[in-house]
């Protein structure tokens, strides 16, 4: 049954209308000359496949005949399943004799040729839309939280951060030690033990309480945030102080969710938050990987990522999508920061020179077994080193060529700013992973990561300060 259904639908398309049955396909000029044709080629060979799944046989045993057949076609978007040409009536037509079939096959083969054409320019228009997205990207994105009228205006705090910079660096160290100091650190950071231990281990030294927030940095931000509220909690009735939050990267990002979802529970716990080098408005990496309808589609762009992220690195594919633009206005539509909470936010530009190229981050220890000749007994370590610098001085440089847009190789500096917040815009050149990775080339005459995020806390110390005077003034 399926060798003569075989014959007879191949014959069918080999047929010229009005050739009187030759089969020869150089008399006609229509087959294979044009994208139309191929997509009705494609058609009939999955016209063809279908016939091994039995799905004729069906047709069949309600009285389909051979002829019937012939004016069935393979839609373009179902993988299986036989309808009836729309072009033709709902009913399927008799064979009344030679001239009857002969104006059926012409009829079915205009409407083949019809959606053929549809197809082709459906696909076509499909494609240029794809072009025009993905040259596009997040030209129309970036910035958008400048841009945005209903927000509060930000005020410049650099030159007074210079000045506490140059006191630190001259030993002059103001930092209280009646709040508790959490660092909060950014994606990927389960991955690299070196974040944030160096400034961590210098305010000890100083005698200031300070921790680590120990979050699963690849989750999605309400997860990190509640995480968050539940280690401030713990701070603070555990040593019944405030706490002075600071976040880096996406460690700020979960940081401000944390204080805007519960700022009531949080309210009296919490003395400020510092953002650095956060895509608070948004990230053009993630929004450009993850941007459905462009020309990643193609490679399955996501798939790639959610495999890196879940698979690798065992974390959440939501981590990076909260840091598109999309899930940014999303989030802060929702749930703004409170107006009354003090804020220091604070973004850099990597170089781009080509001296970058050559510099290295100690990113991680590796510990030698106390049997190789270097360790002498003992397990000694020695320092992981990436060319970490390099690689964001190139996405630095991609987000320069494609939008014009100034950051540390992740982060635009537009997007960092956090409106109603203190801005600290250094001219300084550092890159995104500077401010917990140190380099191995890095010169001390302009001060360290520590030194740098010290005078930021400071900062917000004194802006906390000043808004608790504002208040007062305003109530009396």
């Amino acid at each position: 049954m399926h060798k003569l259904l075989l014959e007879s639908k191949f014959a069918s398309f080999m047929r010229t209308p009005g050739d009187g049955g030759s089969t020869h396909v150089e008399n006609d000029p229509q087959i294979f000359t044009s994208i139309p044709s191929f997509i009705e080629a494609a058609s009939y060979i999955s016209y063809l496949t279908s016939c091994f799944t039995g799905s004729d046989e069906e047709q069949l045993s309600r009285g389909v005949s051979f002829r019937e057949l012939e004016l069935v076609t393979i839609s373009s978007g179902q993988s299986g399943g036989l309808s009836f040409d729309p072009c033709t009536d709902s009913s399927p037509p008799q064979s009344d004799g030679a001239s009857s079939s002969g104006s059926s096959h012409q009829d079915a083969a205009q409407c083949i040729s019809s959606s053929s054409d549809q197809n082709g320019t459906s696909l076509f228009q499909s494609l240029v839309t794809r072009v025009r997205k993905t040259v596009r990207g997040s030209a129309d994105d970036i910035g958008w939280l400048e841009r945005a009228t209903d927000m509060p205006p930000v005020e410049d705090g650099t030159e007074r951060f210079m000045e506490l910079l140059g006191r630190i660096r001259k030993n002059e160290h103001k930092l209280p030690n009646s709040v508790v100091y959490l660092l909060v650190p950014g994606l990927f950071s389960n991955h690299g033990r070196m974040y944030f231990v160096n400034i961590k281990t210098v305010f000890s030294k100083m005698g200031l309480a300070c921790h680590i927030a120990k979050i699963h940095s690849e989750a999605s931000v309400e997860k990190n945030a509640r995480e968050i509220k539940d280690y401030i909690e713990e701070i603070y009735w555990g040593a019944k102080k405030r706490v002075l939050l600071f976040g880096h990267s996406k460690g700020g990002v979960d940081s401000a969710a944390a204080l805007s979802l519960y700022w009531s529970d949080l309210r009296d716990k919490v003395a400020g938050l510092v953002i650095a080098q956060s895509p608070y408005g948004g990230s053009p990496i993630a929004s450009d990987i993850l941007r459905e309808g462009q020309l990643g589609d193609y490679v399955n762009l996501r798939k790639i990522m959610e495999f890196l992220i879940c698979k690798i690195l065992k974390g959440d594919l939501q981590a990076l999508e909260d840091l598109t633009y999309e899930r940014r206005r999303e989030l802060l539509g929702r749930h703004p920061l409170p107006q009354e909470l003090p804020i220091v936010s604070f973004h850099t530009e990597a170089s781009i020179a080509p001296g970058v190229l050559a510099s290295f981050s100690h990113v991680a220890h590796a510990e030698l077994p106390a049997i190789s000749p270097l360790a002498a007994g003992q397990p000694s370590k020695l320092p992981v080193v990436v060319p970490l610098a390099a690689a964001l001085a190139a996405c630095a440089q991609l987000l320069q060529v494609r939008y014009g847009e100034k950051s540390d190789g992740l982060v635009t500096r537009r997007d960092a700013e956090v409106p109603g917040s203190v801005v600290v815009r250094p001219e300084r050149k550092l890159d995104h992973g500077w401010m917990v990775y140190s380099s191995l080339s890095d010169d001390d005459g302009e001060g360290d990561a520590s030194q740098v995020c010290e005078a930021l806390l400071t900062l917000l110390v004194e802006v906390a300060q000043r808004r608790r005077r504002e208040i007062s003034s305003k109530q009396e």
